[in-house]
């Protein structure tokens, strides 16, 4: 059986990226696992004196290895979380020989922050101590897709076209 990968759908808070990986799954050929990081945050119910920095890497870490035995059983793993790019020698190092490919979307920061003030859940209202973070997916060397016209649906499309050219792939030794 061979291998599966992990895709790492990526970008900042409010980019769009669970509403994008919704419509892209039943675009995918082949067996899919998907991963939602958001899910993972209600793992940590008592924190103790972690911040919330300390706890953000844990569950970057722990969905990583999560694909781990999804990949190895053959499936492709989709991983829908804000992973910054900075990320990617530790997911490496994690998912050590499974092929991986990571894709940030990164619409203006006034859209992304439109986006969070209107979620349904976790709310974002003022988007301003994120802007650093945001910055963090400015990286030149990953792929982006920045599009705030493009309709999710579109964006779906160009990302199942990408991932099937091998666009996103990133090379196999940690950096």
């Amino acid at each position: 059986m061979q291998a599966g990968r992990v895709v790492m759908l990526s970008g900042p808070i409010g980019a769009g990226k669970s509403t994008v990986a919704h419509l892209l799954l039943p675009l995918l050929e082949g067996s899919w696992v998907y991963l939602e990081g958001d899910a993972f945050w209600k793992f940590i119910v008592r924190p103790g004196k972690r911040s919330r920095r300390e706890s953000f890497h844990i569950i970057m870490r722990s969905m990583t290895a999560a694909a781990v035995p999804f990949a190895r059983s053959g499936f492709d793993v989709l991983l829908d979380f804000s992973i910054p790019p900075d990320f990617l020698p530790t997911a490496r190092r994690i998912l050590k020989e499974i092929p991986i490919a990571f894709v940030a979307l990164r619409p203006t920061i006034e859209l992304c922050a439109r986006r969070a003030a209107m979620r349904s859940e976790g709310k974002i209202k003022n988007y301003a101590p994120y802007r650093e973070f945001y910055a963090l997916f400015e990286d030149p060397k990953v792929a982006t897709i920045s599009d705030d016209n493009a309709p999710a649906a579109t964006l779906a499309a160009r990302l199942r076209d990408g991932l099937a050219a091998g666009e996103f792939n990133v090379g196999s030794s940690p950096q």
